[in-house]
């Protein structure tokens, strides 16, 4: 398959350089028609980023809805019909979209969450093949191969579509990197099992038995992850120590390097894309100099790539066969929704004692995107004996299942009460005076429930080296005073020196339960703590002298809060 592919695209290649113009290669004749055609399809999916977010439906469905206009069935009536190259061009897609999802994740948010969505991508997956197979077999009336390939190809979650409409819904932590950390390890063993069971519908007899393919599984994704490891840890070094000056072209370095570390597995028969994802967690956690530009670019290249894909994926799909598919697809849908799903979740992470809200939003959250469907012309490049309906049915699934979980996702997780009053988010700009000071951005926005409301920015008492230096309210922002209330809907933008950027955001949270007095606040003394008296005694002489600093102002107001609060109690 890769060396067909390959000497294919040597020839159009050779074609459209030729001199000759051979009409039966991609001649310089044919670009200008491919960029017109391509330029505009890029520029109607960016325009449809904004209906994604008014409407709340992943822009996948908006990217699919464009492939099939633009494909046999549409006003276009592009003919695209090449499994293959699908395939091809499917696993680029992923490779692109898993850099820039390991680049993009931070060490700290997943730290908690790696264990069981380590467990949720391995166990989780069986369970679910399993389930799925199950009513596979006994409702649609296949044989328990193609079934467990049906069940393999439906069990990898998209967390790209699920984040897609969760923008604007702050979810814990524990969530979000549970669904992040998931979404990059459970590819891996899932192009293994599929891979696995389509080769064995191509040619029982050569099929390997289940020990076998179980014990080759653990090895390729325990090699695999580790090559990955090192490729990101040792790239890295050397992107330390080769910096160029430009940031354009070490961002275009980190990025090669996880392509580096796919090539390096696959090349020993090993994993490539738990190789790929791991070498992009290392170097997006590695303090690495251009961080601003490494990520523009990464997410440049991971839109890129989604676009192109689920547009192909559209291309590749035939409205006239998914009718018949429709019914099979609800059937299977609803299995994998309300049952599989679930009960994935519950034998993943209830070791680990995870609240059942939390439980009930994982279930939920299990959006089906790109994987599902290209994985779904694995069977039909390899040769399997009548899977031809597999693409259309995992195609309507997906669609369909979209369209219904993901508008209510904000819905549910609202009901559940797992959205936190606050979030705070990563900022990246390209500022070369924060990035020789070694400084991160951080945005705060305040929730309607959260205590920062009526806190004055300096009852925040972030640590030193992080302060506040910009409120947005009402759409208008301005710098904020020492005595400035913070109030609901408030965004702060909070410049923090890497040292201490976590303490800064652990000291938001801390205040958003907790309200102005957290971490200080000793329930049962009646005198203020020795800390208090001494900012009473410096705030006081300050008022005295009447010449104050803006903080030594502030401390005076802390003085007089504490004053009045214990003549109160008295």
């Amino acid at each position: 398959m890769r060396t067909g592919f390959t000497e294919r695209a040597l020839t159009v290649a050779t074609a459209g350089l030729s001199d000759a113009g051979s009409s039966a290669g991609f001649t310089l004749h044919d670009l200008t028609p491919a960029l017109l055609v391509g330029s505009l399809v890029l520029l109607v999916a960016v325009a449809a980023v904004r209906l994604s977010v008014k409407s709340g439906l992943p822009s996948l469905l908006i990217y699919l809805g464009i492939g099939l206009a633009i494909g046999e069935s549409g006003p276009f009536g592009i003919e695209f019909d090449s499994n293959e190259l699908t395939q091809v061009l499917g696993y680029a897609a992923l490779i692109l979209i898993l850099a820039e999802g390991g680049l993009s994740t931070k060490w700290e948010g997943i730290r908690r969450s790696v264990a069981p969505a380590a467990v949720l991508s391995t166990v989780g997956v069986i369970v679910s093949v399993l389930v799925v197979a199950l009513s596979a077999r006994f409702v649609l009336h296949l044989d328990w191969n193609t079934a467990l390939l049906v069940g393999a190809i439906l069990s990898s979650t998209d967390a790209a579509a699920v984040f897609s409409v969760l923008r604007r819904v702050p979810l814990p932590r524990r969530i979000t990197g549970m669904l992040e950390a998931e979404s990059g390890f459970n590819d891996a063993p899932v192009v293994i099992l599929v891979t696995a069971l389509a080769a064995r519908s191509a040619d029982p007899s050569q099929a390997e038995g289940w020990l076998t393919l179980a014990v080759k599984a653990v090895v390729e994704l325990g090699v695999g992850a580790a090559i990955g490891l090192a490729v990101g840890w040792l790239g890295g070094q050397f992107m330390r120590r080769a910096a160029s000056g430009s940031s354009g072209l070490f961002s275009i370095g980190v990025v090669a390097l996880t392509v580096l570390a796919y090539a390096a597995a696959a090349t020993v028969h090993t994993s490539g894309f738990i190789a790929c994802y791991l070498a992009a967690l290392v170097l997006g956690n590695l303090r690495l100099p251009h961080r601003p530009a490494v990520t523009g670019l990464s997410t440049a290249l991971g839109w890129l790539a989604q676009i192109g894909l689920f547009v192909l994926l559209g291309l590749l799909a035939s409205p006239g066969k998914m009718l018949d598919q429709l019914v099979p697809a609800v059937v299977i849908g609803l299995v994998l929704l309300l049952v599989a799903r679930p009960l994935s979740v519950v034998a993943s992470v209830a070791p680990f004692r995870l609240g059942w809200r939390d439980q009930v939003f994982l279930s939920w959250a299990g959006l089906r995107g790109a994987v599902p469907v290209v994985l779904a012309t694995v069977p039909l490049t390899v040769g399997a004996r009548n899977v031809d309906w597999i693409f259309e049915l995992v195609f309507v699934l997906v669609v369909i299942f979209t369209i219904v979980q993901g508008p209510t996702l904000p819905w549910v997780a609202q009901r559940l009460g797992i959205v936190e009053d606050h979030r705070t988010l990563d900022l990246a700009v390209e500022a070369t005076p924060l990035e020789e000071l070694d400084a991160e951005l951080i945005q705060v926005t305040v929730g309607p429930a959260s205590k920062l409301h009526g806190v004055e920015v300096f009852e925040l008492r972030l640590p030193q080296g992080a302060n506040v230096t910009l409120v947005v309210r009402g759409g208008r922002g301005f710098v904020p005073e020492p005595n400035t209330v913070v109030r609901r809907g408030d965004q702060l933008l909070i410049v923090a020196t890497a040292g201490v950027r976590a303490k800064a955001e652990k000291r938001v949270r801390e205040v958003s339960r907790s309200g102005r007095l957290a971490g200080w606040a000793t329930p049962g003394r009646t005198r203020a703590p020795r800390t208090e008296r001494g900012i009473a005694r410096r705030s006081a002489s300050a008022v005295e002298r009447g010449r104050g600093s803006g903080v030594e102002r502030a401390l005076a107001g802390v003085s007089r809060r504490l004053d009045r609060g214990r003549d109160g109690k008295r």
